[in-house]
Parts: C-alpha cells; structure tokens; sequence
C-alpha cells in the first residue's frame, strides 16, 4: 500500500493545479453500491474491502470514512498508514477537509464517480474557506494501478415477459408521460439496475447484480441506450430496433448529453418507428432530469444548470412497485431458496453432530466433547457456505448469488457484512453462534435471508439476545400503518426490545429488493437514518425486516426475511387514509433451541408457531423424506 500512495501524492502533486487532497470513492460512472473488479479503485489503495466506504489522500495522511456495519472489519483490515473515521461519529469527509486543509486548498476528484448531490455538498462546504474541487481529467488510482482487471465483454441478455411483466413499450410511456408532468424534454438515466429494468435487459457485468454497464437517455420522442456494442447480439440488437431504442457507443454519452443540452440530440429511428409515433415530435419543455443521487458530476456539468431538473428518477419508484407477475415470481422464488437453506441446515446439523460430536439443531448438551475423530474432515465458514450455494445452484432459474454470503462464526458474526476468506476463515464451532446471511438470483426473483443458529449449549445471555432481536422481528412484521408512513417511523419497532436492554445495532432495518436485479433497492428503506423519511411505504413494494445484535469479539444475532407490503384488511379506516400491512414471503424456520420462550408474549408465540406451520406446508414438496422429517421437528408447535 505505502508505494500506492507514495504514486499518488507524486501525481498530485504534478497535477495542475497541485492536489492539497484525493477523494477516492467506493462507486463507478454509476454511483452503484457493488462495482466490478476493474472499479474497487478505493479497495485497491486502502485494502479495506467493505461495499461502502470512501478514502481521502492528503500530502501527509491517508483517511477512510466507512459506516457502522464495517467499523470491526475496517480496523482489521486497515495498514497503520490509515486513520479510520466512523460515520455518525466523526465529522463527514467535507467537513474535515474544510476544517483540516489549509485555505484555497484543491481537492481532486473523478467526476464521473461522484454524484451531482455529493459534489454540490462539497462546494458548499469548501466554499467558507476558499477551497476547491478540482475534476480531474483521468482517474488518478488507475494510472498507478498495474494490474487493474482487464474490461469485460460480457453479453446484454433480453429478460422475457414472463418474468418482466410489463413491456418496454408501456414502461416507456409512463416515463414520457412523467417527463411532461415534470415539465422536461428529457432525462439521463445512469443507475444500472434503473437501465437494466427499464430496457427489460439483463446481464453479468458486476458479480451478485445482473446488470449491464450501461446508460439510458429518453426524450419524448427517442430513446438511446449506450453501451459497449460488442455486447449487444444480432438478435438483441433487433429487440432494441423494435422497441424503439437506439444503440450507441458506452462513450458517447458524453458528447451525447451536450446535444441533449442544446436540444440537438437526435435519433435515426424517431420518424421511422411506431414508437410513440403520435407524439413524435420533441414536447416544448426544456428541462433536462438527472438523478441527483445518481448521475455523475461529469454528466451534469454538460448541462445548463438553470435548466436541469435534480429530481429523484421516476423508475426508482416505478421499479420498487412490483407488477403482479414480479410479486408471484418473488413469492416462487423465496420458496424454491427457502428449501434450499433447510436443506442446507439438515445437512449442517449432520456434520457438526458427526464430525464436532455436537448435540444438534435440536438439543441442548454440555460442553462438547471435541471427538471430530474424522481428522481429516473440517467445516470452515468457507466450505460450508459453499455448500449453502449448490444446494441453491440445483434450483430452477437459479443464476447466481446475490452477494457474497455472510458465513460466521461466533466473535466473526459480530462483523454485521463479515465476508470469509477461504485462506484465513474460522472453522465451524458447536460451542459457537453461527451467522448465515445469504441470497440468490433466480431468474423470477431476487432473495436474502439471515438465519443465526446454534449446535451446542447456548448461553442464558446469547438465549435472551435472539429472542430480543426475534420479537423485534415479529414487530415489525405483524405492524399495520396508514398510507404515507415512511420506514424511519417503522424502525423503532424492531429495536424497542432490544432498547429495553440496554442494546441495539448499527444498521438499518430493511431494504428494498429487486426482481432479478440488485439486493438492495430503493428508493425506500426501513431505517433510523433521516433518509428514509424521504419515500413512503405503498403496495406492492418489497421489503426486508433484519434486525440483529452483535457483540464484538464474542457473537452476533441477525434474523433476515423479506416482506411484500399490501393493504391491510383493518375494522376502521380512521381519515379515509387505508392501512397497509406485511407479508412474509421467506420460509425457514427460527430455531427454537436459541428462543427463551418465558420472554414471548401469547401473540408472539402464536405468530411462530403459525409461520412455523406455514413453512412445513409451504416446503414440504420440494424436500425428501429426511428433510421433511427434519423440518417437522424444526417447526413443532412450542409454548411458553
């Protein structure tokens, strides 16, 4: 790492003008959560691996800002050259800097990884102290990192009716029909999940998210998609000619949004195609929407400021509200993944009684007597979770994962985004908690489902800490609201049971998920983070209820399922507003060995035992005989 930044304080300090600081984000060109290889410029000069997280160079230090969940693992992974900054309890990045670097100091950045909102943030920051952001005209991480990966090519693939529900076609007039609302002649769509859903197109250019490296541009009359051509097939090109979208090159989105801007974007197909014939011709407006949260820095200065719309993009919401058929394929989904991860516990159970001597899913014993008289055999968090993965890779329209599965045991659980590494990764232990936060991507659907479980004797302590997070989890989703509630009034209900401990947890409360497309999607969440007053909660949205416990250096409690939000069916409908409610569309049990039921409430009992049913029921048909008498046991009515 020392001759990483030694590189980059040579080049900024030759840059004109002289960089006083760098500014090296976790994101790409589209502000994602979860980048390619070639773009984990931040991982590549801090060695700090977390998803989120971004790394500032001055002539003399190095700092990385990372938030709750990677505190644990950014001190682990971290060399002495970096100081650690903890988001929400040491100063933000801009206001350090503000604070930190002389007067008329130059910050620089890559504009196309930084946000228009981020950047706008900054400069008025910077601005008390005459200091400045600097755009940078390369990416200085890449000229000092030799062996980046290479660019991939991998194909754009159509992702049929059947699983989209809805087409291009109507997906487009909604979006035109919002551009003449919003008074805009036209938008730039840069969130790769936002092009990937609005195009009905799929692919495999970031790992866990089945994206395309690609941008969108819609006016009232054309529709551009950029990208690099040599992924886009004969037959795929014809989808796109039939639909009315032009194809052009990844990089021309640049010159493109200046004609944009100056009205001379024009499409060779406008007057040919029956797409949006009637209204062929450009509306009058002359607005340009950008995502503020999403589009670059680099797209928006192209642009006449006093005539952009810095608006949230209507596909965030579009998107979030699933379609009929998104919502059934969500529910299959969880189903077929919901076997999966039983199976993967009947055989978990199996060999850490066989190889470990452990008492079980099922029984308590003493302290075990570590017979593991297989000496050649053991579990690591590595194995077994590659395990989980071919249980679920047997699958119907399974493609992959969602992210990489969080395999931990004890004091590692207590990393809330632990990631194992096969070459330094703990073995399995029954005297242990073990962690297991996981997802698929299926072709109908996207899933992520926590479950924490013991195979020896738990402790009192660890007992009354599930159950704590456990009837958290029950809360929140047994809640009722009106219409308009947004999640940050939800998050409480997760964590009163664990306040009245003393306890609680560093992480929001849910998120978004999307249908065969990012793990994490907004534009709501359940969350104590202000941001999530921004959206309310509707119909049809999906959501995860995840609250946990994590204990460093010792265990961490996390229990994970995903929920559709629908009306809810109450006896009054106090202001006419109408009620929404939760259903759960995971199913696998909560182990009960790990429950303190003198701590649960008749309802709370109640609301487990009916879940438990529900899961038997619902799985049995994908299971053999010995994992549906494993389940039987595992879901057995319990009472306080």
């Amino acid at each position: 790492m020392g001759d990483t930044l030694a590189e980059l304080r040579a080049l900024m300090a030759s840059h004109s003008p002289p960089l006083d600081a760098l500014v090296v984000p976790s994101e790409d060109y589209h502000q994602s959560e979860y980048v390619s290889a070639r773009d984990k410029r931040r991982q590549f000069v801090s060695g700090f691996t977390g998803s989120a997280g971004l790394a500032l160079i001055t002539t003399n230090e190095a700092r990385l800002w990372t938030d709750g969940r990677y505190f644990l693992q950014a001190t682990q992974e971290l060399s002495d050259q970096w100081i650690l900054m903890r988001m929400g309890e040491d100063p933000a990045v801009d206001i350090w800097i503000a604070d930190n670097l002389s007067e008329d100091a130059a910050v620089g950045i890559d504009p196309w990884c930084i946000s228009i909102d981020t950047a706008q943030k900054w400069e008025n920051a910077f601005v008390r102290k005459g200091q400045k952001l600097v755009q940078t005209s390369t990416n200085l991480v890449d000229e000092v990192w030799k062996n980046r990966a290479p660019v991939e090519t991998n194909p754009v693939i159509v992702h049929p009716m059947e699983f989209s529900g809805r087409s291009v076609a109507d997906k487009l007039k909604d979006l035109r029909e919002k551009l003449i609302q919003e008074k805009a002649r036209g938008i730039i769509i840069t969130a790769l999940d936002e092009v990937a859903w609005l195009y009905n197109i799929r692919g495999s250019d970031v790992s866990y998210c089945p994206v395309v490296h690609a941008y969108a541009i819609v006016t009232s009359s054309s529709a551009f998609f950029y990208v690099d051509k040599r992924k886009v097939s004969s037959e795929v090109n014809l989808y796109f000619e039939e639909n009315g979208i032009e194809v052009r090159e990844y990089s021309a989105v640049s010159s493109d949004v200046t004609l944009l801007a100056s009205n001379k974007l024009n499409s060779k197909k406008a007057e040919t195609t029956g797409n949006g014939t009637t209204e062929a011709e450009e509306n009058n407006y002359d607005l340009i929407w950008a995502d503020p949260g999403s589009c670059c820095y680099a797209l928006y200065i192209k642009l006449n400021s006093d005539k952009v719309l810095l608006q949230q993009s209507p596909l965030a919401l579009a998107k979030a509200l699933k379609n009929p058929v998104e919502l059934e394929g969500l529910k299959k989904a969880h189903i077929r993944d919901g076997a999966a991860v039983v199976q993967y516990l009947v055989w978990l159970d199996k060999q850490m009684q066989e190889i470990y001597g452990a008492s079980g899913y099922f029984l308590e014993g003493e302290e075990v007597t570590k017979k593991k008289q297989l000496q050649t055999l053991k579990l690591t968090e590595v194995t077994a979770s590659d395990k989980l993965e071919s249980f679920r890779a047997a699958k119907e329209h399974f493609r992959g994962l969602s992210f990489p599965t969080i395999s931990s045991v004890g004091p590692n659980a207590a990393i809330i985004h632990y990631a194992p590494q096969a070459e330094a990764c703990a073995e399995l232990n029954p005297d242990s908690i073990y962690l297991f936060d996981s997802g698929a991507q299926y072709l109908d659907g996207t899933t992520d489902i926590t479950r924490t479980v013991h195979f020896g004797k738990p402790s009192e302590h660890e007992k009354a800490c599930y159950t704590a997070v456990l009837k958290g989890h029950i809360a929140l989703g047994n809640a009722r609201f009106p219409n308009g509630t947004n999640g940050n009034a939800l998050d409480i209900l997760a964590r009163v049971p664990l306040w009245k401990n003393g306890l609680d947890y560093r992480h929001g409360t849910g998120h978004g998920i999307g249908s065969y497309l990012n793990v994490h999607e907004g534009p709501h969440l359940i969350s104590f983070r202000p941001h999530a007053r921004n959206v309310p909660l509707q119909s049809s949205m999906t959501v995860t209820d995840e609250p946990g416990y994590y204990e460093d250096g010792s265990f961490g409690i996390r229990l994970e399922n995903v929920l559709i939000i629908k009306e809810a069916d109450t006896k009054f409908n106090f202001g006419d507003k109408g009620y929404l409610s939760f259903e759960h569309i995971t199913w696998a049990p909560y182990q009960t060995k790990l429950i303190d039921l003198s701590l649960l409430t008749p309802e709370e009992l109640g609301w487990l035992n009916a879940y438990h049913t529900k899961c038997r029921d619902i799985l049995a048909p994908y299971l053999d005989g010995s994992e549906k008498a494993w389940l039987k046991k595992a879901t057995e009515p319990v009472s306080a």
